[in-house]
């Protein structure tokens, strides 16, 4: 029932945020912050055991290791950009926000690139000349 805990830290942070953010603000955003980071770090365990199965699972099928790590490594830039943008929002700096998420998308795209080169490749060969 890890979700409850996670819940109920979110819960006494915003309250907690709620009560200090009238005096001091940028303490306010630090306990947002720090207890977005803790979030993250109580789920990297479940994150290394959903990678774990994923590379049991590609080694089986006898998938190619580099294209798991490549969406892995997407997949990471996704969650990472977001959660950065979120932090960048509580502080109240919505461009600065959509920048990352820009950058983020930007990267995503050059990281699909090797992915999508293949697809391709396998497409035109499947394809009647």
């Amino acid at each position: 029932m890890e979700i409850i805990q996670i819940v109920g830290l979110g819960l006494i942070t915003t309250i907690l945020v709620l009560i200090i953010k009238e005096q001091k603000p940028m303490f306010a955003f630090l306990l947002t912050a720090f207890t977005g980071i803790t979030i993250f770090l109580f789920l990297i365990g479940k994150i290394a055991v959903v990678i774990g199965v994923l590379e049991d699972l590609a080694n089986r099928a006898d998938i190619n290791m580099i294209f798991l790590k490549t969406i892995l490594k997407i997949i990471g830039i996704a969650y990472i950009a977001e959660f950065g943008a979120q932090i960048v929002r509580d502080a109240g700096q919505e461009s600065v926000a959509s920048k990352i998420e820009l950058s983020g998308k930007i990267l995503i795209m050059v990281m699909a690139i090797p992915i999508v080169s293949v697809i391709i490749d396998t497409v035109v060969k499947l394809l009647p000349t």
